[in-house]
């Protein structure tokens, strides 16, 4: 590997214009802050909320009278056909139901075996 190929990196003491002090370390010596987190707004918690030309007063003015959605009542929720299950409960299907998927099976069941026949006569045809 290179020697020498990182810089210097010394501790350097950090200097904020509040007067707070503290030493980390830098490549680029010492520290002069403006601000820092002992005397930010953020940090301190005293931040104040700027109001330009009245804006949040106008806002307040405008949407203090509005009317508030009414509140639906929440309706239980429909139960499953698992839950109805674990009752012990039998869903109903009507009979018309049943007897069309019946209907409906038995004609992919005719058209599979009618496409299998048709299938062994080509079969057979071109022995």
């Amino acid at each position: 590997m290179r020697e020498n190929l990182h810089p210097a990196y010394p501790t350097a003491k950090v200097h904020c214009a509040c007067g707070a002090t503290w030493e980390t370390r830098s490549t680029g010596g010492d520290l002069h802050l403006d601000i820092c987190s002992n005397c930010h707004p953020f940090f301190t918690g005293k931040q104040k909320l700027m109001d330009t030309q009245g804006r949040i007063d106008r806002f307040n003015k405008k949407y203090a009278n509005t009317p508030k959605a009414p509140v639906k009542p929440k309706e239980p929720p429909a139960e499953t056909k698992q839950a109805a299950k674990a009752k012990g409960e039998k869903t109903a299907k009507p009979k018309a139901e049943k007897a069309a998927k019946a209907a409906k099976a038995e004609k992919a069941g005719v058209a599979d075996k009618t496409a299998k026949t048709a299938e062994a006569a080509a079969e057979a045809e071109q022995k």
